[in-house]
């Protein structure tokens, strides 16, 4: 149902560099830089108004935060919904203007089934920062070492080097229990952990995920994480299947090395990532459709609030 014309209704898409302003009803779209300057000057002209945005890696957070900040009412839309409505009113062309009518139009039509983005609370907002600061210092590492290999000089450096980088993670791995204990995850986490290849580092990130909306299934979850298969097909045409890869890329590099160790420990994962091999699929696509699977897992864990059991898991035929 429609809303009742109580306060304006705007879409907004997001990119690195501007936004897109769709006000519903309206034809014109309006173009403004993604700097918080021309972001409190766009808010000014609309004092009430209803924000549809879809949700992107960060390029979304500054306008998010300005506008309920503005007294805005904000809805995240994720990149499953907006292609599923966009497919359901046979809208097959996409650019950024007709993205900003397509979400201004999708808040029009759904506010009634839509709730309101709330922040997460500085809990779990210092968490997912250190989460993402410990991928960088280990991926930093890792680069470090590598570059020093077959340089004499550098020998001496490297043992320093090394353990400056072990008390830090240390320190961010101490935080993050804390932080973890405080916000009453200990069951949660521990549910997750028993999945093969989950690690308390995915686990936390799964639980950041799944409690930074109201998912009713599996699907919308995966594609939060941007786990979804985005496919091109037109006629006969059968386009390539490629992952959206909407949200941040830090969930899909734990899932994947979730996978990895999955297929490794668990019968059931190294069946499956047999079976996608011997059918000729490319060993990363194998590991991606494993995480995929792990991530509807932690979905109905955390929704029935149950433990891995793989004795239910269905043999690979």
């Amino acid at each position: 149902m429609a809303m009742k014309v109580q306060a304006v209704i705007l879409g907004a898409d997001v990119s690195k560099e501007w936004l897109d302003f769709n006000r519903y009803g309206e034809e014109s779209v309006a173009r403004i830089d993604n700097q918080r300057a021309s972001i409190d000057a766009f808010l000014k002209g609309y004092p009430h108004a209803a924000l549809a945005v879809e949700a992107t890696n960060t390029y979304h957070e500054l306008l998010v935060e300005r506008a309920r900040r503005a007294g805005w009412v904000v809805y995240l839309v994720s990149g499953y919904q907006l292609k599923h409505y966009a497919v359901s009113i046979k809208q097959r062309m996409r650019t950024d203007a007709i993205d900003a009518r397509l979400i201004a139009r999708y808040l029009a039509h759904e506010i009634d089934a839509l709730k309101p983005y709330t922040p997460k609370s500085p809990q779990v907002q210092r968490l997912w920062q250190l989460l993402k600061r410990r991928a960088v210092l280990t991926q930093s590492r890792q680069q470090l070492r590598q570059s020093l290999v077959g340089v004499p000089e550098l020998k001496n450096a490297q043992r320093p080097l090394a353990a400056t980088y072990r008390r830090v993670i240390a320190l961010i791995d101490r935080r993050l229990a804390v932080l973890a204990q405080e916000l009453g995850w200990h069951a949660d986490l521990a549910r997750l952990m028993s999945l093969p290849g989950v690690g308390r580092l995915t686990a936390l990130a799964l639980l950041v995920a799944y409690r930074a909306g109201t998912f009713i299934h599996h699907d919308p979850f995966v594609a939060y994480l941007g786990l979804d298969v985005r496919a091109k097909d037109s006629g006969k045409f059968k386009g390539q299947r490629k992952l959206t890869k909407h949200g941040d890329e830090e969930y899909r590099r734990l899932l994947f090395c979730a996978a990895m160790t999955a297929a490794r420990t668990e019968p059931y994962f190294t069946d499956r990532y047999q079976t996608l091999t011997a059918r000729g699929l490319p060993t990363t696509a194998a590991f991606v459709v494993i995480a995929r699977k792990l991530a509807r897992l932690a979905f109905w864990l955390l929704r029935n609030q149950s433990t891995f059991q793989p004795e239910r898991l269905q043999p690979q035929s």
